[in-house]
């Protein structure tokens, strides 16, 4: 999801009423800060990891289909985990959430490092570390906004997403030099260090706070809170809708479980493979800063949503192109381009959670979270079923034009819906 609120009405109101927060001034909040350094951090390690286990599977199998397989358990785990582990953000303190989850990612990432892991340790190993990752994203978007109030809280996700973006791209781009150097194995070493030094900065710099259900001993069960967040999430049009505006990226995210085999493709004996597969996956996450930074500041809040289709298709047309098979410059610049388009979830984030309770924000988050990732690990794994047969380009280029006549769709449902009012999908999801 990414940021920035619904309803002309209620931004205009809201600039009228306070002033607009500033980067500054949410910098200089001390637990904003230590969520973001912390964040940023471990971000940076997965990225690694990331390209670490997509060349280390590829060199194993030379299988585009087994390559993009490992790279969906990085998402498909949500689908069965992720929707009841999401509810222990709103049962437990989201502090102690997240530094448990940080500390069991650090061990089973440092297994997963030991060199000669069979490859079905290797897959088991992934699987549980990113089902770990759905309590903890959960417990830090339900936790942001106790952190920043009103437009702070706009401004401190904004400035989160375009620098998670731009750890990727740093993360990426540095990973295949850094594994072409040192070794996939030292990479996966290196992200279960930075989860370590997440936990630190969440211990010094966020201060402890109780559990947002509260104390008073009438806790439900996981299961009775995941059927209350689906309830929540998809009981209103405008928050169905919302919803699938972000899973849409299912689509735009497709090329980078491809990434290795097609830089086997564009490899041309100047740069290495992982090299090319780093440029590939790092293309998108630039362009999406570029998009961020110029759609929160140059955009007024009101245009934001009016643009958020428009955009939508932007971040899918751009892949198209592949189908003619062009060289590696004009992919990069065509994946950068869909970046910039994939800029509209900024505008999705900060509408979904005007219209969601504080006390039920992490399940909430948690259940999109989960649709999300699973969205995404299916469509990588059906793009790789596909390149086996297909190649590469045409399934990066089937998955754009699927994307702009899904992101045109979702726009015209968008238009009707954008009139509802934040109390009145409250009414109606808890109805």
């Amino acid at each position: 999801m990414g940021a920035k609120r619904a309803g002309r009405p209620p931004g205009r109101h809201r600039r009228a009423e306070a002033p607009q927060a500033t980067y500054r001034e949410v910098i200089a909040i001390k637990e904003f800060r230590a969520l973001w350094y912390g964040q940023g951090l471990s971000l940076l390690g997965d990225q690694l990891a990331q390209v670490a286990l997509a060349v280390l599977v590829y060199d194993r199998t030379r299988s585009p289909l087994a390559t993009a397989a490992v790279y969906a358990l990085t998402y498909l785990p949500s689908i069965v985990g992720g929707p009841l582990l999401a509810g222990l953000a709103d049962r437990f303190a989201r502090r102690g959430v997240m530094l448990t989850c940080d500390l069991l990612r650090a061990a089973l990432v440092g297994v997963m490092a030991l060199p000669g892991m069979p490859f079905w340790a290797l897959c088991a190993l992934v699987f549980f570390v990113v089902l770990l990752s759905a309590p903890f994203s959960a417990a830090r978007a339900a936790l942001l906004p106790e952190v920043l109030d009103g437009d702070r809280y706009v401004i401190g996700s904004a400035l989160q997403n375009m620098t998670n973006q731009a750890v990727q791209m740093l993360g990426f781009a540095a990973g295949g030099a850094v594994i072409a150097t040192m070794g996939p194995y030292r990479a996966l070493a290196l992200d279960a260090a930075t989860f370590l030094g997440s936990a630190l900065i969440l211990i010094s710099g966020v201060r402890p706070r109780p559990a947002a259900s509260g104390d008073d001993g009438a806790k439900p069960s996981m299961w009775t809170m995941t059927r209350a967040g689906a309830r929540l999430v998809f009981g209103s049009r405008k928050l169905r809708t919302l919803v699938l505006f972000a899973w849409l990226c299912g689509f735009y995210i497709l090329p980078e479980g491809l990434a290795v085999p097609y830089a086997a493709k564009l490899y041309t004996g100047t740069l290495p493979v992982p090299v090319i597969t780093g440029l590939l996956m790092a293309a998108m996450p630039m362009g999406t800063v570029v998009g961020a930074f110029l759609f929160s500041r140059f955009v007024s809040p009101p245009r934001r949503l009016r643009l958020m289709g428009w955009m939508a298709m932007l971040s899918c047309a751009p892949l198209v192109v592949t189908a003619l098979r062009p060289p590696l410059a004009v992919v990069l610049a065509a994946w950068v381009l869909s970046g910039i388009g994939g800029a509209y979830q900024l505008a999705a984030n900060a509408a979904f959670v005007q219209c969601v309770p504080a006390e039920r924000r992490a399940q909430a988050f948690g259940l999109v979270q989960s649709g999300l990732m699973a969205v995404q690990g299916i469509g990588i794994l059906a793009g790789g079923f596909a390149a086996e047969r297909l190649g590469p380009e045409p399934v990066v280029a089937l998955a754009g034009i699927t994307g702009v006549i899904s992101a045109a769709v979702l726009a015209l449902v968008w238009t009707e819906s954008r009139g509802d009012k934040p109390a009145q999908v409250r009414a109606e999801a808890t109805a």
